[in-house]
């Protein structure tokens, strides 16, 4: 009965795709192989101490049904076999979770179908640090922090909130040159005295490089956050 009901709503999926994520769940034997797409994320914090790596196979597009996958097909991280979870909430996915201190580096996805055909996704996490860690009071001037672990140019997410309602905060992708990102004593006018919090995103999407038909996406994010209290 429920195979009979995952035609119907896949046809439904396939034509009229809309912008919300289904959390439905269908069979991985039940669908063309090339109809597959891959759904990948992978995100973590210093502060948690985790990287989740969280993988799902859709049919219907990145918004699709989710797939459960039936032998001979399965999904491996770093090597080791992946078994589904699932939920009324998320549908079905395969999850594993790593240290934080153990995730920097490369790392690798390997999805093979039903067919016995092998998709290899090969990725760099990149794990980085705060080199100098910010006084608990910071004064309104100029502020230069120093990151460890990136690129001689690369981009972060920079995000400053405080505890007022009315407050504009700062939240935009800041280049950073040789570890080094700036806030200015201008940017801090955006906010008003008190705590504040000081967040550090390195973010990243991209389409895979090998995938079916379909296609398939990689994101990942991984950020730090220090609380401190502004002052004049």
């Amino acid at each position: 009965m429920f195979r009979k009901w995952f035609f119907a709503s896949m046809s439904c999926v396939t034509v009229f795709c809309t912008g919300c994520t289904s959390n439905e769940i269908g069979y991985s034997k039940e669908v063309s192989p090339d109809a597959i797409y891959f759904d990948y994320n992978i995100w973590g914090d210093e502060e948690g101490g985790n990287i989740t790596i969280k993988l799902q196979y859709r049919v219907g597009g990145p918004n699709g049904t989710t797939l459960v996958l039936e032998e001979p097909a399965k999904v491996e991280f770093d090597g080791k076999l992946l078994e589904v979870d699932s939920s009324r909430m998320n549908g079905a996915w395969y999850e594993i979770s790593k240290p934080v201190k153990d995730f920097d580096g490369r790392h690798w996805i390997a999805y093979t179908d039903i067919n016995e055909k092998q998709y290899r996704e090969e990725f760099d996490f990149t794990v980085f640090s705060l080199r100098k860690e910010p006084p608990k009071q910071i004064k309104r001037d100029d502020l230069i922090f120093e990151l460890d672990g990136l690129e001689r140019k690369d981009y972060i997410r920079l995000l400053l909130t405080d505890t007022s309602f009315y407050s504009r905060g700062i939240d935009r992708l800041d280049t950073v040159h040789n570890g080094r990102i700036v806030i200015t004593r201008q940017d801090l006018d955006n906010l008003k005295n008190g705590p504040v919090s000081l967040e550090f995103y390195r973010e990243d999407e991209k389409s895979l490089k090998q995938a079916t038909e379909e296609g398939g996406r990689l994101s990942i994010s991984y950020g730090l956050k220090r609380v401190f209290e502004l002052k004049n």
